[in-house]
């Protein structure tokens, strides 16, 4: 097969069709040597550069890239400077990627300048924008990037610290704990709590809240993506950076957006979004989507508008540091010490406590935490969940005896003060597995159990909870914490009558 693309391409037969089958057969490796081994020093595909028809101009380009044919880059780059085919231009670069560029970065910088400094007609945005992305990525490949340290602030700012969940009050609680002078102002927010302070580390150190986001201020509210980029600018974001960190050089973000949006419609604004944005700042903003220190994240309201907050990856975050290991239904360390502080009343020091479905231990871990207890037991049915809980529990400076097995099989010289656990979830169990399972939980915690023992478990099965404990009335409900709403989660404080 690929002797017969090489003879038809020596004699230009069907260039466009031979040349896209051409690329799709050097996916294979084999293939991929055995074409090498026939082209000699690569004049054949060279000369297609120059070829009237931009797809195969464009196909060509492509290929040479692909092959990472290192004479090939001067011809890239000139067949690039000279191209008038605007749809063909960014494929120029996209070879370029595959291949050395360091003799030419200086002119690769000047042609982004004249791009960023030129205004597009309609019809040509979208090429002009194509261009801008592949070239960005070009030269971040070429250039060395500077890794930026977070030094805090000198002023007071607005912070948000991310909960996920209705239980607001336990962050502020957590906040309240701190000095005066450090928090400032609080307040609830729709998806946390406000703060405004300077100090970001005593921030950074509280457990209940999932994320710390920097709201970004805008003059006018913005829905496309354009207008958007121009308004986050302008917000002074540059100035905020630079006040935050040791080094005034360019930064490198990603784009996230959280809307009802189809993919496709996402990823476009997103794109549409970082070009701008690119532009406006004169690349002072570089969009990366692998080696980032920042996510500018576009939360869409009900209005159609964007709320946009900016993340730094740049602050120091060793809060949970010990969780290196997760599986899919781990529970974030975060919400786990939610649900642990809302317990707290309830956890006996120096306790004989058990997880009976650990995962990877983040809920024991969490627990110690708050409250030391003597003896730890943590069991699963899955393998590789406790082989990355011990592994989070030595990180976590944690002594913990993690058990594979069934915790319906587990049998144990005493009896425990607690159990406390993240009840699974159906997923693809139908409703009476789950019944049974949430009936054989109430059979087994009882022998495990000392009297007067506490069951803390956090579940979205309410229907199953009460109905187990009407059935179990050796049990009592001492409190019901609501956490979500919407998706029916709550936490659950069960004693045994002893």
């Amino acid at each position: 097969m690929i002797e017969k693309y090489y003879e038809a391409l020596q004699k230009r037969e069907n260039l466009r069709e031979n040349l896209v089958g051409l690329r799709a057969q050097i996916k294979d490796e084999a293939a991929k040597e055995q074409f090498v081994s026939m082209i000699g020093d690569g004049g054949l595909l060279l000369e297609l550069l120059e070829e009237e028809d931009p797809k195969v101009r464009k196909n060509v380009a492509m290929i040479l890239g692909e092959l990472e044919w290192m004479g090939a880059a001067d011809a890239l780059v000139t067949a690039y400077e000279r191209e008038q085919t605007l749809f063909v231009k960014s494929t120029y670069l996209k070879a370029l990627a595959y291949l050395d560029i360091t003799a030419y970065q200086e002119r690769f910088k000047t042609r982004m300048e004249e791009l960023l400094s030129y205004t597009p007609a309609a019809e040509e945005k979208k090429h002009i924008d194509e261009e801008v992305r592949a070239l960005g990525r070009l030269l971040e490949k070429a250039e060395e990037s500077t890794d930026h340290t977070f030094t805090g602030f000198k002023n007071p700012h607005e912070m948000l610290l991310l909960t996920g969940h209705a239980r607001t009050d336990v962050t502020l609680k957590e906040i309240g704990v701190l000095p005066a002078d450090i928090r400032r102002k609080t307040a609830k927010h729709p998806l946390g709590v406000a703060v405004y302070t300077k100090d970001v580390r005593a921030m950074a150190n509280l457990r209940t809240y999932r994320e710390l986001l920097f709201p970004i201020r805008l003059k006018q509210e913005a829905e496309q993506a354009e207008v958007l980029a121009d308004e986050v600018w302008q917000s002074g974001i540059g100035d905020f950076l630079k006040e935050c960190h040791k080094q005034g050089t360019p930064f490198r973000f990603r784009v996230e957006i959280r809307a009802d949006m189809e993919n496709d419609k996402r990823a476009s604004f997103a794109k549409k979004f970082a070009i701008q944005l690119e532009r406006v700042s004169a690349r002072w903003l570089i969009n990366s989507t692998g080696d980032y220190e920042t996510e500018i994240r576009l939360i869409k309201k009900k209005d159609g508008s964007f709320a946009p907050f900016l993340k730094l990856y740049t602050i120091p975050m060793r809060r949970f540091s010990y969780r290196k290991n997760v599986v899919a239904a781990s529970i974030h360390p975060s919400l786990a010490a939610m649900l642990v502080s809302l317990a707290k009343p309830y956890l006996k020091e120096n306790a004989q406590i058990l997880d009976p479905f650990c995962g990877v231990g983040t809920m024991l871990i969490e627990r110690d935490i708050a409250q030391p207890a003597r003896e730890k037991y943590g069991i699963d049915i899955f393998g590789p969940a406790i082989e990355g809980a011990r592994e989070n529990a030595s990180l976590a400076g944690e002594k913990i005896n993690f058990i594979h097995r069934d915790y319906f099989d587990f049998k144990h010289d005493y009896l425990f003060d607690e159990i406390i656990t993240n009840m699974p979830v159906r997923g693809k169990q139908s409703r009476s597995e789950m019944d049974a399972l949430y009936a054989s939980f109430f059979e087994k915690s009882k022998e495990i159990l000392a009297p007067g023992g506490v069951m803390i478990f956090y579940s979205n099965e309410e229907g199953m909870v009460k109905k187990q404990l009407r059935l179990h009335t050796e049990y009592r409900l001492i409190q019901e914490f609501v956490i979500s709403e919407k998706r029916h989660f709550s936490l659950y404080i069960v004693g045994i009558k002893g």
